[in-house]
């Protein structure tokens, strides 16, 4: 078992799909009364969030919590790093202060890499820049393995704006491993050609969704962009938007996925998030399943 979940990288498929089988267990915990395991009591976890996250971090902190962590919460925007302190002695304070692991959000990419050389404790990537969201892809991964009872042989169609989607890129990597085949889809400036070896690409939807079990929208990520990559927002949506009717020409019973937040009516429309063929609210609660089974394997696992 690895030390750290930074990517995927070094990762075997067992050991991946044990995180997968670990989290049922954890979906049995939180069908309890009392939604409580002491496996984590008299640990500290830091959520370290230099990004802003609602769904990630407050899954991340109730998963612990779940586990009897105690869970310290750093908030860059209240602390040293706005008088100029780095990175790096912003981690070794925490450090000092015994926290036996680190959950990171960042955005620079290789942060979350950083973070685990200068701590030294086990360290969770929950998004760095562009580059990996490994627990978001785990917790799509368990959504797709409850809805399907296997990932191995599953279509799986992602389209958006692939370019800036730390999501793609995990997901790309994850489901190659477990056997599942990955379409990435969309305008070729926003379609990076390195990708290739990870997934299948290319800018036609209709060909995207072909056979799809699963379609997941993706949110244009302005924020990130220099400019150039659209002619339009609204020529995007006509040809990307992810709706009733490109869902028609995925599989049928084929579901509809998106890891947040949502642009309602550009990326993907709000009656087909809305509809019976969403998964989303699903995603998230299993998110705590998944982030639980993490904790467990990195904490626990260790000793």
């Amino acid at each position: 078992m690895m030390k750290h979940l930074l990517d995927f990288d070094g990762w075997s498929r067992s050991d991946l799909e044990s995180i997968l089988e670990t989290a049922q267990m954890m979906d049995a915990v939180l069908e309890r009364p009392v939604k409580k395991v002491p496996a984590l009591q008299g640990m500290t976890v830091c959520t370290a969030f230099f990004e802003n996250s609602t769904r990630t971090r407050l899954s991340f902190e109730l998963a612990a919590r779940r586990m009897s962590a105690d869970v310290v919460t750093f908030a860059a925007g209240s602390s040293s790093l706005s008088k100029g302190e780095s990175l790096r002695d912003t981690i070794e304070t925490l450090k000092a202060m015994r926290v036996d692991a680190f959950i990171v959000r960042h955005p620079a990419s290789g942060a979350a890499h950083q973070v685990a050389k200068f701590g030294g404790s086990v360290t969770l990537n929950a998004g760095d820049g562009c580059r990996a969201h490994p627990t978001q892809a785990l917790l799509d991964a368990y959504t797709l393995f409850k809805e399907f009872g296997r990932l191995e042989g599953l279509n799986v169609a992602i389209v958006g704006d692939i370019r800036h989607s730390r999501v793609a890129r995990s997901n790309a990597q994850l489901l190659k491993i477990l056997g599942a085949k990955v379409t990435l889809c969309g305008p070729a400036p926003l379609l990076p050609k390195e990708l290739a070896g990870m997934a299948t690409l290319t800018t036609d939807p209709l060909e995207a969704v072909k056979n799809a079990d699963a379609v997941m929208a993706l949110r244009i990520q302005q924020e990130r962009m220099s400019g150039g990559f659209l002619p339009s927002l609204n020529e995007y949506m006509l040809t990307y938007q992810v709706n009733e009717a490109l869902l028609e020409r995925a599989k049928e019973g084929a579901i509809v996925l998106h890891p947040g937040p949502m642009l309602r009516d550009l990326e993907i429309s709000g009656s087909l998030a809305d509809s019976g063929r969403s998964r989303i609210v699903q995603q998230v609660e299993n998110g705590v399943s998944v982030r639980m089974a993490v904790l467990y394997h990195l904490l626990v696992g260790k000793r």
